[in-house]
This record gives C-alpha cells, sequence and structure tokens, in this order.
C-alpha cells in the first residue's frame, strides 16, 4: 500500500457510498464495504428501499476531507489502513478502516468509527512513517493476559471476551461504560415486562471476513477494531401478540409475528487496549455501532 494510493481508495469509497445511497441499491454496498459495515449498509439501504422505492436521487452527497492516513507496513496478504477524516454530516471525524484480501481484490471499508478530535488515538509509527499492525492473536480467555501481542487482551480475543462479558457480567477486561455496564442494566429492564420477556445471545465472530484489526498507539497499547452479533428473542405473554410498526424494521422482518419476534443486530467497535503492565488497566470504549440487520416473527 503506497501512501499515493489511500486518498483514491478514500475517493472511490465516497463516491460508491453516495451512489448506493443515491439508488439505494443494496447490491451496490458490496462495491466498496465488506464487513461488519457492509451488513449494516445493505440492511440500511434494503429498509430505506422499502419506504422509498424510487430511489433517492437528493441524497445530501457525503464528504470526507481532511484526511490522515495511516498505514502499517505489512508483508503478504490481507492488509488493511486506517483513513480518519472530517465528514459534512456532524462534528465528529469518520475513522474508516479499509481493508484488501488481495493483490487483484479491491480496497473495501469495513469499519467506521465516530470519534470526536481529542478521541483518535496517536498512532506509533517508525522512521518512515508507517505504523505497526497488532497481530490478531487470540488464544487468550476472558481476563488473561495477552499472549504475543503485548496487551491486557489479544486484538482476537476481544470479540469472545466481549460477548461473554455480555452473557455473563463477569470479568474486568472492559472499563464502565455505554457499551458494557450501561448496555447490561438496559437489558435487565427489559428481562422481565407485563407484556414479554427477553432472551439474548451474543456471538463473538470468527468468520475471515469479519477480521479484528489493530494499530499500535504510542502508549504502547492499541486501537482495536472488532465485530459481534446479537440476537434478542422478544417472546409476549399469552394473549398478547408482537407488533412491529416502524416501517424500517417491517422491511426486514420475516416470517408471521404470532408470539415473539427475534432480532438479529451486528455491532463493530473501537476500543483503546492499554499494553500489559504491573498495574493492569482496561480496555474502553471509544465507539459502537449497533444495528439491526433481521427481524424474524414466530
Amino acid at each position: 500500500m503506497s501512501k499515493a494510493e489511500a486518498p483514491k481508495v478514500l475517493k472511490r469509497f465516497t463516491e460508491g457510498y453516495n451512489t448506493a445511497y443515491r439508488k439505494l441499491d443494496p447490491a451496490l454496498v458490496d462495491r466498496v464495504e465488506t464487513g461488519a459495515l457492509a451488513e449494516i449498509g445493505r440492511a440500511d439501504l434494503v429498509a430505506q428501499r422499502a419506504v422509498t422505492p424510487g430511489g433517492n436521487p437528493g441524497y445530501p452527497a457525503l464528504a470526507l476531507e481532511d484526511a490522515r492516513f495511516t498505514i502499517p507496513k505489512m508483508a503478504g496478504w490481507p492488509k488493511f489502513f486506517v483513513a480518519d477524516t472530517r465528514s459534512n454530516r456532524d462534528r465528529n471525524r469518520w475513522v474508516l478502516v479499509f481493508t484488501r484480501a488481495g493483490a487483484k481484490e479491491p480496497w473495501k471499508a469495513a469499519y467506521l468509527s465516530l470519534l470526536g478530535e481529542s478521541k483518535v488515538p496517536r498512532f506509533a509509527v517508525d522512521g518512515d512513517g508507517y505504523a505497526e499492525a497488532v497481530p490478531a492473536l487470540g488464544k487468550d480467555t476472558p481476563d488473561a493476559k495477552g499472549s504475543g501481542s503485548g496487551l491486557i487482551a489479544d486484538p482476537g480475543a476481544l470479540s469472545p471476551s466481549y460477548t461473554d462479558y455480555l452473557r455473563t457480567g463477569q470479568g474486568r477486561t472492559f472499563a464502565a461504560g455505554g457499551a458494557t455496564t450501561l448496555l447490561r442494566e438496559e437489558r435487565a429492564k427489559l428481562a422481565r415486562t407485563p407484556t414479554f420477556w427477553s432472551e439474548y445471545i451474543d456471538t463473538p465472530e470468527k468468520a475471515p471476513g469479519f477480521p479484528p484489526l489493530a494499530l499500535r498507539t504510542r502508549d504502547g497499547g492499541a486501537l482495536v477494531f472488532f465485530t459481534a452479533h446479537h440476537r434478542e428473542r422478544r417472546t409476549m405473554v399469552k394473549g398478547v401478540r408482537p407488533e412491529v410498526t416502524d416501517p424500517r424494521t417491517k422491511a426486514l422482518l420475516r416470517g408471521e409475528l404470532k408470539q415473539a419476534v427475534t432480532y438479529t443486530r451486528i455491532s463493530e467497535s473501537a476500543v483503546q487496549v492499554p499494553r500489559r503492565a504491573a498495574d493492569g488497566g482496561q480496555v474502553v470504549f471509544l465507539n459502537r455501532i449497533e444495528s439491526l440487520t433481521a427481524a424474524r416473527g414466530e
């Protein structure tokens, strides 16, 4: 990956993104996106197309400017790099991770995180300006020491550790916050209500198309991007039928609403992982995007 190539990759992504959202064509997402970001994009366009079947030619174009590229020096495939950009959507920096599976494959965006200017980590670079990619490894069990990354947890261990935490609430790998303690509190409120009860199944992502990607930061830690899948099954009490009123959710709904409805979601997260040290440390979520990808009535 050359430094001159990165701006061209970003330009191609922006043009492809805008075309997909003007035509509201889910098939166009796969031209410029992959992994979790593609799953979110396809579902979003399916939902929007159901509401606006003729497309959206007046879609306000996304513009990504003031790009800062962080490119790790990597041998072999796959490869990745990070584009830290300013968008015309909000005050956040849009941090995109682009991956390429092989020499004959195009670069595609795999992760998107929305970070405030002060939240974007400072990456470690060598004398030529190239960053250091941290290997996934991932043979850790939750809360185990990193096996070779020099971090408190290897990048490849984060998705299993996170989904295990959501299920049990145990462990100190992750710091308290909206994606951890507060999310479990919100789920607890819906565990049993007067009209329905909820069951949650969280699964780590191990498929090759959803790799955890990490860059070393100047403090010896790393910025890691990872994916997880989540299912929520709501079962109604006797005599109550489930209802789905949101038009976008209806577009993703399959099956017949009789007694229960299962929502399938995917999350993509950007976390700051500290280096392994005697004083410990915890993984901090900088951004987490969760989106509905399917719904099924039962």
